[in-house]
């Protein structure tokens, strides 16, 4: 079993991505958030609140229509992108988006059985040059989780997966109880095994990459188990994504500064009241307790910039 690292704000503070001093909303990268379905809106826009408050300089949502609205009301600054209903129309705007986007998150609020979402996985993993992958977009049947796995391993940068632990159970063919009794050793196994970053969710995180890395965020806290709290999760690391971050760096970091939001929320609302949308607004506590909130401005800068 390899060392596994403590995630704390000693490690998190060296991965702050840099950001210049003259610079414009294009600098910052563009985050795709392809979320959300008619009975699962606030999925989409958790996800994409998440992506924008991450310091991206746009986000853009593609979904259905009354998704759509959900979020054109909610998160203004956000742009919008019509899911098309046809396979064909769908997969070519999909692999078109992807060609002036930086980042990918797919499944959130997405239905396992949403008629084209293993070929839609399948373009964003071939087409984006970072990809997250939540919810819907993991838990298929046998042979589609098979070609998932096939469609990890061939890509050249790692996607992203954010499984709880029953995701992560279909995902590889076990029992739950398996993955709680054996967590480290399977996250990792999957993680070296198909070429992806693992982040799997539970009452203490673990974090896998390729290279054999394991990482571990344990601050149980019951105010995080609540259905939205993982969309948040997956839009911060998309958005952290998008402004070029590695991979293991981006999901290593969303996960202490999400972890450092929701513990602000809740003392300030409780333990009972807090809703995942608190978090959203609580994001600045995450970036300050990271050590990426800085009153001197200059620290965002390279000195040559």
């Amino acid at each position: 079993m390899a060392e596994i690292t403590k995630i704390n704000k000693e490690l998190v503070s060296e991965f702050e991505p840099a950001r210049i001093r003259v610079g414009h909303k294009y600098n910052f990268g563009t985050a795709l958030i392809c979320a959300g379905s008619e009975y699962m809106s606030g999925a989409a826009v958790l996800a994409t609140g998440s992506a924008l408050r991450s310091g991206t300089g746009l986000v853009k949502v593609f979904s259905e229509n009354k998704i759509l609205d959900a979020v054109r009301f909610t998160e203004p600054c956000a742009l919008l992108e019509l899911r098309p209903d046809t396979e064909t129309d769908l997969l070519r705007k999909a692999s078109g988006l992807c060609q002036k986007t930086d980042a990918v998150l797919i499944g959130s609020g997405m239905p396992v059985d949403y008629k084209h979402m293993e070929a839609l996985t399948g373009v964003f993993l071939n087409d984006a040059a970072n990809v997250v992958l939540d919810a819907g977009s993991l838990s298929g049947k046998p042979d589609v989780c098979e070609r998932l796995k096939s469609m990890l391993r061939n890509r050249k940068n790692p996607a992203v997966i954010t499984p709880h632990t029953g995701e992560f159970a279909r995902l590889i063919g076990v029992d739950t109880g398996d993955v709680i009794a054996c967590s480290e050793e399977l996250a990792l196994q999957f993680a070296t095994g198909n070429n992806c970053i693992v982040v799997l969710k539970g009452y203490e995180t673990l974090v896998a990459d390729p290279s054999g890395k394991l990482y571990r965020y344990s601050r149980p806290d019951s105010g995080f188990a609540k259905g939205g709290s993982g969309d948040v999760l997956a839009g911060l690391i998309t958005g952290l994504l998008a402004q070029h971050m590695e991979p293991y760096k981006a999901a290593v970091s969303a996960v202490f500064i999400h972890s450092k939001a929701g513990e602000a929320a809740i003392k300030e609302l409780g333990i009972r009241s807090v809703l995942p949308s608190d978090f959203i607004r609580y994001l600045t506590t995450g970036f300050d307790k990271a050590g990426w909130l800085i009153s001197d401005s200059d620290r965002w800068f390279k000195p040559d910039d």
